[in-house]
């Protein structure tokens, strides 16, 4: 009897501890509300992100230097995880909202081949309200720099359905993309 009783015990706390859909977390930030544009010219609020995991970063189309990569990286973490079975939405913040108009991000997102039905490219704010939201929230840089360019955030983020920043990954790596990947499937348990 005291043999079957710890037989179903331990394959109890086996089922449940494969319940856990718990991270190692390194951020809690609550991101305040708001109500931006999307490439689609459409609004994207919080409100609208709330109830679901979802991915932000940072990025804008006249960038030289890591927006390229990232947004390459972002692509291909939205589609490994299509393979999955899984679309959480992903958000990118542009960071030259006088630049990236509706229609510019538009054919950015083309060019790196996001699919637009769970990526959203955020506009319509100016710049001192995305290098507020930068700077006190995703706790990043944000600043103009020469010849056109900005200095900003390289990571990703993983936000819960409570719109609070969980987890930061550094969006220029493989091993932070496939983490980033593995910890999207465990907190939508796959």
């Amino acid at each position: 009897m005291k043999v079957k009783i710890a037989v179903i015990l331990f394959t109890t706390i086996l089922i449940l501890s494969g319940c856990n859909k718990k991270i190692e977390t390194n951020m809690s930030e609550t991101i305040p509300d708001f109500e931006f544009t999307t490439q689609d010219n459409e609004p994207l609020g919080l409100k609208d992100l709330k109830g679901d995991w979802w991915i932000a970063y940072f990025s804008y189309t006249n960038c030289i230097t890591v927006c390229p990569r990232t947004t390459a990286n972002m692509v291909g973490v939205q589609e490994r995880l299509k393979e999955e079975g899984l679309e959480p939405r992903i958000v990118s913040f542009g960071i030259d909202p006088e630049n990236d108009t509706p229609d510019v991000l538009r054919n950015y997102a083309a060019d790196f081949g996001a699919d637009l039905s769970t990526m959203s490219f955020l506009t319509g704010y100016d710049f001192k309200t995305i290098q507020e939201l930068s700077k006190n929230t995703f706790l990043s840089i944000l600043e103009s720099g020469a010849l056109d360019q900005r200095a900003h955030s390289y990571y990703f983020y993983l936000v819960n359905p409570d719109g609070e920043i969980v987890k930061r990954y550094d969006g220029l790596t493989a091993t932070e993309n496939e983490l980033l990947i593995e910890d999207v499937k465990t907190v939508l348990g796959k």
